[in-house]
């Protein structure tokens, strides 16, 4: 029986760093030429996701970490198209740790100077002309405010809403550049489906789930009527804080609790907010309701149970 020959370390700890994926020509300079690739590939240590690019890991389950599925996407057309080769849109901002992509993205990559270039069935191809940038590793990337430029006229609108929210949420754009990122977008094509939604923008949203809550319940006339709703003890003291919020009667609150599943199943994270939901249900002046990703699956679910929690509050108040 053949003994299988795994690739070198150092060309291992490469793919590390690369989503798992290298180029033709990193393994050349590692030592491994194309013959070998060949017995790899055969042997199913190694496999071809695109031409020039072997994958170290194909056996891997992908279906749950789609943060890891957007920065190989962005990685595969950098190694694709060559040493030159610029992520830029929705494939920069996934190496800028942004939040609120869509679950899978196209590898989308410039030439450098903005020459075109020969589009392929699995990478992208864009002319964008001068954009800033900045090198990312050994590679290069397009520096966030031309990546959401290029990327938010091309996105569904709720994840446009999404993407901005993350953003200015965690401080990695200031209102200033908010302001400077909405004005490159003017006349971009696609710009003019984003006109109705720059006003949903909400840098108090701490997911992009809550987002996407949020954005269908505003499209179902439910809107909420306050984020991350701070809930206080008759003594002021600060029990816990609610995702999405609406007013009752006689002072009490409505929530809605968004649980994601790289966050709330966490067992520590189950526990606190276990202790958290506790403690403003026993305050006497929360009614909570729970939803997961799964819920905002149909747009239906989420809007419709708010709805049908506020009219039986107001029927209550009514009678009273």
């Amino acid at each position: 029986m053949r003994r299988v020959q795994l690739p070198p370390l150092s060309l291992m700890t490469l793919a590390r760093r690369q989503e798992g994926l290298v180029s033709a020509g990193q393994c050349d300079r590692a030592g491994v030429g194309a013959a070998r690739r060949g017995r790899l590939v055969r042997d199913g240590v190694l496999e071809h996701p695109t031409r020039g690019v072997l994958d170290v890991e194909p056996g891997r389950d992908r279906r749950y970490d789609a943060d890891h599925r957007r920065r190989r996407a962005a990685w595969l057309g950098m190694l694709a198209l060559g040493p030159g080769a610029i992520a830029v849109g929705a494939c920069a901002l996934a190496l800028h740790g942004v939040e609120g992509l869509p679950l899978d993205i196209r590898p989308e990559i410039a030439l450098p100077g903005g020459s075109a270039g020969r589009h392929r069935a699995d990478v992208r191809v864009r002319t964008f002309g001068r954009f800033e940038s900045f090198r990312y590793g050994d590679r290069t990337i397009a520096a966030l405010v031309p990546a959401l430029v290029q990327a938010l006229p091309e996105l569904p609108r709720a994840h446009a809403v999404a993407v901005l929210d993350s953003v200015l949420q965690r401080g990695l754009l200031t209102d200033a550049t908010f302001e400077v990122v909405r004005e490159r977008v003017r006349g971009r094509r696609g710009a003019a489906g984003l006109a109705a939604s720059w006003h949903l923008v909400d840098r108090r949203a701490e997911s992009p789930l809550e987002t996407f809550a949020r954005l269908e319940c505003v499209d179902a006339g439910v809107p909420p009527d306050d984020l991350q709703v701070e809930i206080r003890s008759s003594r002021g003291h600060l029990l816990g804080r609610g995702d999405l919020g609406w007013r009752l009667p006689h002072g009490r609150w409505l929530i809605a609790e968004i649980d994601g599943r790289e966050f709330h199943e966490r067992p520590d994270a189950l526990l606190r907010d276990r202790s958290r939901q506790n403690a403003l249900v026993s305050s006497g002046r929360v009614d909570i309701l729970r939803f997961t990703a799964t819920d905002l699956s149909t747009r239906a679910i989420v809007p419709s149970t708010v709805r049908t929690a506020l009219n039986r509050y107001t029927e209550r108040s009514n009678l009273t």
